[in-house]
């Protein structure tokens, strides 16, 4: 009878309990993530920049009042700033964000076993949030293999290994919450993140996002915060961008370089979707588009809508950055798109912005109004690297130097007159400025605002 009974609760147990199995051994009770983070850590290093800054006082110059103020002028400030860094090959090439590094004097690296290295910047780029440094003497040294990213998915366990608040090297687990998240959540709307809830608070960037193969899927690079703590919303910059960043790093380059699209895309929404033939909402149509640009070269216009790149989709224009330079400039992407319900294949050649018509940078002297302005003629190439919109012409700022900054000047203006004469080149600011009278009057644009900043020479 009692065998009969134990059979009858045996039948009831459903067949999913009956696979649970209880720990048999202390091995298996201790099974954890201890063996992929004694495999992992060793790569993952804390990182000290400093920089300093020089004080400039608004006096200094000043024929009346420089010789006055000179004694009250500050002195050089240091700033420090404390993150995470990840070793990514044996000759000590590492990783982290451009704004633990970026524009720093000084970079020391402390790996978990207590060595320090320094180390130098081979490649920053302050969009992309990243930077490549070379770990000075550095020779077997432990590393992580970078994943390719786009067989990450969601769900999958990860790991955040960082420097939280410089307490020392630290992990935390998650998931992957969410892929291609960009724009206002992430502050960067030209960026692509994956997302996760694996704590990451200040220090953590820069560290290590992996999977449970110990393979480097991420960069942690940022969280979405309130409180500044983290609310299980942070980003990180996937491992397929950080291998295009090292690859250009190897070659020598100082500057990341994006293939340049040459046009202006937006997301299909789904008020637009019926009155461009599509179904459902997807993809980016193409507002405006420069005569140069590689995709007009292939055969699209304005009014198309691109819904893969690369064989993967896209449905933002920082999706579309992405993929374009996760390719790689010097190559090819199949781009599919959409034309009046219609859809299209073509090759696109990922092309560098054209340096042309030549940018012809000027840097005024001494003996102009505006020492250390330096300017240029607007070509795809400086408006690409200023982030200009794509039609931008004329003669824009570079630097507006000391004295241009305190007259008002930014990176990116446009200048179109000064005391009411008209700017046709660069050479034309410095011939304007060498001798324009004790007031001068600058007219600019600045976005779709035009500006005339007035000041005594």
């Amino acid at each position: 009878m009692l065998r009969a009974f134990v059979c009858l609760i045996m039948l009831a147990v459903p067949a999913a309990a009956q696979d649970v199995r209880v720990p048999q051994s202390p091995g298996e009770i201790s099974l954890s993530f201890a063996p992929l983070v004694k495999e992992a850590a060793p790569a993952v290093v804390n990182i000290y920049a400093r920089r300093v800054v020089e004080q400039r006082s608004p006096f200094a110059g000043d024929p009346v009042f420089g010789d006055f103020f000179r004694q009250f002028e500050q002195r050089p400030r240091v700033q420090n700033s404390l993150g995470s860094g990840v070793i990514l090959s044996a000759d000590g090439i590492a990783v982290t964000n451009y704004h633990v590094v970026g524009q720093a004097t000084d970079i020391r690296v402390v790996l978990n076993d207590r060595r320090e290295y320094d180390a130098e910047i081979l490649l920053a780029d302050e969009e992309s949030d990243l930077a490549i440094m070379r770990l000075a003497g550095a020779e077997d040294m432990p590393h992580l293999d970078l994943r390719d990213s786009d067989t990450v998915e969601v769900g999958e366990l990860v790991l955040a290994i960082g420097n939280p608040f410089g307490i020392g090297q630290t992990v935390s687990s998650g998931i992957v919450s969410g892929l291609a998240r960009s724009g206002t959540a992430t502050g960067n709307a030209r960026g692509y993140f994956i997302q996760t809830d694996a704590p990451i608070n200040p220090g953590n960037s820069g560290g290590a996002l992996i999977d449970v193969q110990g393979e480097l899927i991420g960069v942690n690079t940022s969280i979405l915060t309130r409180s500044g703590g983290s609310n299980g919303i942070g980003f990180a910059i996937p491992a397929g961008l950080v291998a295009q960043f090292v690859k250009q790093a190897q070659e020598g380059h100082r500057r990341f370089q994006r293939p340049w699209a040459g046009m202006v895309g937006q997301p299909v929404t789904a008020e637009l979707s019926d009155s461009l033939g599509l179904d459902l909402p997807g993809g980016v149509v193409i507002a405006e588009m420069h005569e140069d640009s590689p995709f007009a070269a292939a055969g699209l216009q304005v009014g198309d809508v691109v819904s893969e790149v690369d064989r993967a989709p896209v449905n933002t224009p920082a999706e579309m950055l992405f993929r374009m330079s996760m390719r790689g400039i010097g190559r090819s992407a199949e781009v599919i798109y959409v034309r009046r319900g219609e859809e299209k294949i073509a090759t696109v050649p990922m092309i560098a912005p054209p340096d042309s018509p030549p940018r012809e940078m000027v840097d005024l002297g001494e003996r102009t109004a505006l020492p250390g302005l330096q300017v240029a003629r607007a070509n795809p190439a400086v408006v690409s690297e200023l982030g200009l919109p794509v039609d931008s012409e004329g003669i824009v700022v570079l630097d507006p130097g000391p004295f241009g900054a305190q007259v008002g000047l930014q990176t990116g203006d446009r200048l179109l007159g000064v005391n009411g004469r008209r700017i046709e080149a660069p050479r034309d600011v410095d011939r304007l400025l060498r001798r324009p009278g004790p007031l001068v009057q600058i007219e600019v644009l600045r976005g779709n605002r035009r500006l005339l900043l007035r000041f005594r020479a």
